[in-house]
Parts: structure tokens; C-alpha cells; sequence
């Protein structure tokens, strides 16, 4: 079977769907199906199983900023490339955002398959909803990354809807080299934007009695003026933004990671990459990360914005003991279930009932 995948960001900038399209087309690979992701990119390919589809634009979207390709020349590439390669299955992720997913949508033959990641308002979906039910109608499935996502989908188009999940490589997590740690350490990993929550973090290190060594990744926005209300503390590092390879490095040396998030979270990847890492997990109790991490059971989960509970999580989670390690048990059982490699025996089940139907 061959299968396109269709990422509506750019592979060259981090992101949680990037993530998820190149991991997926991974694990079909193993599995046997001709896997080839179509997206934009800003430099050289990241795989060789990607097909680039010409540079993207910073455009603000959900609180963030999202890296996509609207252009008529990345349309006129997905086009050229969904011709030629010839897909017995085309899957697109985020299928109404503008540039590749978009045009695919319109404009590929045979079965299509749609998967929805984002939660939350979308304010330009109510500007063109009859267009956007028409055209999600061409999809012969519809899925969505969790309940949160299932429900702005249906909500904006109607339909039904199968619930999966986002994955996470486990095996790859587990076999990485564990990064030196200065005593108890505590990793955030993320982009440096008000809805992230770093801000929570930084009070929760400074103000709140934190007596931990803080790796700080990821860059944005809030950086500096963080890094000013930090000045001087020698608890902080602050990395930039790092690699994949040294992200889960310092997830695995990590003993907390934090994820402070104050809204906009439909899933949690980064609490199931650390779940597999073997990190102690303190996140912020948003329904996105219930839907990955069991508060007690899982991780710890306490009232976003608050800088007082958090201290007192990670200070809980830093001090180890019986309950903390049946929850690191627990958590690393948990991301197993969600691993990549089931995700992708899901999809090819559901590529085989939409191609048997056609």
C-alpha cells in the first residue's frame, strides 16, 4: 500500500504535528506500507521519505505561530506531487488549514483520510463553514488526536468522528543516552509564549522554594524578559532551542518535566515523550493532558497559573519516594499503550476499510 501523508507546517520548525506526520510515516514504514510525507519545508528535507513543498510563513494562529504554505506555488507543487506519486490512500492532517492539507483536500483522487489535532475556537471556521462542511465531505474518514479535538471538529463541520491518539516512538525514548544531571533537575521544553506557562514556572522556581537545577529549552517571545526575571539565579539554564536527539536525552536525564500550560493543549506529546523517558511528570490539570496523563496515577496535575502548586508538585515529585515511582511505573505503561507503533497498526487498519470501500 501506498500512502500520503499531507503536513499542513513546516518540518523544518518543532511542532507537535510535524512530530506526529514524520513519526507515523516512520512507523507505517515499518509496518510494511510505502509511507511518503508531502509538506513544506524550510531547508533540507529531514527524511528522505519527504517530499518538500516550498517554504512556509509565520502565520499567528491558536496563541502560537504557525509555520504553513499558502502560496499558489506549494499548491501547485502538492498538486504535481499527489499526480505523480500515485497514493492508494491520501492522509491529511488538519485538513482545512490554507496551503498543502487545503489543496489536498480539494483536489486528490481516490480515498482520503483526515485527522484532526486542534481544540478550541477557531474564529475564521464560522466565515466559511458551508464552504468547510462541503469540502470536509470529501473525506471517507475523519478522525481526531483526542476528545478535545473531536469536538471542535464537530462543532465547525459536523460528522463523525474515530478517537485516537497522538504517539510517541517508545523504544527510541528508552535507548537514549541519559543527559548529565547537576543534582535534581527539573526540564521544560517548549515554545516561550504566554499560553506555555514558563512565566508560572519561573514563579514557582524563584518565589516558591524550588531547590532544583531548571533546563529551560525551546525559545520565543517571552524569552528575554523571562530570563530577565531570572537574572542572576543559578538554578536556570537556558538552552535554545535544541535537537530532537538532545531533547530526549535530557528528558531521560531529567528527574521532573514540567509542562505548566495554561490553556490551548489538545493532547500532551511531550508528557507522553517524557512518560516514556521515565521523567516524573508536573503539568498543569487541562483537559488535554487528562486525556494522557491520569492526575495520581500518571502525573501530577495542579490548577493552571497557579505558581504555589506547582511548587509544591515538583518539590513532591523531586523528593522521589513509593508513590512517585509507582507513578513513573504507571506513566511509562501509559505511553506504551499510546506508542507510535500501535498508532500506525490503527491507521493501517482504517487505510484498509476506506480503500476496501472505494
Amino acid at each position: 500500500m501506498r500512502v500520503g501523508l499531507v503536513c499542513p507546517y513546516s518540518l523544518s520548525i518543532p511542532g507537535g504535528v510535524q512530530g506526529q506526520v514524520l513519526g507515523l510515516a516512520k512507523a507505517l514504514r515499518d509496518e510494511g506500507v510505502e509511507a511518503r510525507v508531502l509538506a513544506p519545508c524550510d531547508g533540507p528535507p529531514p527524511d528522505p521519505c519527504v517530499c518538500p513543498l516550498g517554504a512556509s510563513v509565520p502565520t499567528a494562529a491558536n496563541g502560537s505561530v504557525a509555520p504553513i504554505a499558502p502560496d499558489p506555488a506549494a499548491a501547485l507543487r502538492t498538486i504535481r506531487a499527489l499526480r505523480d506519486e500515485d497514493f492508494d490512500v491520501v492522509h491529511v492532517h488538519e485538513p482545512l488549514v490554507p496551503g498543502p492539507s487545503l489543496t489536498a483536500l480539494l483536489s486528490a483522487d481516490g480515498p482520503l483520510v483526515g485527522t484532526f489535532h486542534r481544540s478550541g475556537p477557531i474564529a475564521w471556521y464560522r466565515y466559511v463553514r458551508p464552504l468547510a462542511r462541503w469540502a470536509a465531505r470529501r473525506l471517507a474518514l475523519r478522525c481526531a488526536v483526542s476528545e478535545l479535538a473531536l469536538a471542535t471538529a464537530k462543532e465547525a463541520l459536523g460528522g463523525d468522528y474515530e478517537l485516537l491518539w497522538n504517539g510517541v516512538d517508545v523504544e527510541l525514548i528508552s535507548a537514549a543516552a541519559p543527559w548529565p544531571a547537576r543534582g535534581p533537575t527539573v526540564l521544560f521544553v517548549g515554545r516561550h509564549e504566554p499560553r506555555k506557562g514558563l512565566d508560572v514556572l519561573v514563579e514557582a522556581v524563584v518565589h516558591h522554594g524550588v531547590d532544583a537545577h531548571v533546563w529551560v529549552a525551546g525559545n520565543g517571545p517571552q524569552t528575554r524578559s523571562l530570563q530577565e526575571r531570572a537574572l542572576g539565579d543559578p538554578r536556570f539554564e537556558w538552552l535554545g532551542v535544541i535537537s530532537e536527539e538532545e531533547k530526549l536525552s535530557r528528558m531521560r536525564g531529567a528527574h521532573v518535566l514540567a509542562a505548566p500550560s495554561l490553556h490551548g493543549e489538545s493532547f500532551g506529546v511531550v508528557l507522553l515523550e517524557a512518560m516514556a523517558a521515565g521523567a516524573a511528570v508536573v503539568a498543569s490539570d487541562l483537559p488535554g493532558y487528562r486525556s494522557v496523563a491520569r492526575p495520581g496515577r500518571d502525573a501530577l496535575l495542579v490548577p493552571p497559573g497557579d505558581p504555589a502548586s506547582l511548587a509544591g508538585a515538583l518539590r513532591q515529585a523531586l523528593a522521589g519516594g513509593e508513590e512517585v515511582e509507582a507513578m513513573r511505573r504507571s506513566a511509562y505503561e501509559r505511553a506504551a499503550e499510546l506508542s507510535l507503533k500501535a498508532l500506525a497498526r490503527r491507521y493501517l487498519a482504517l487505510y484498509h476499510r476506506v480503500t476496501a470501500a472505494d
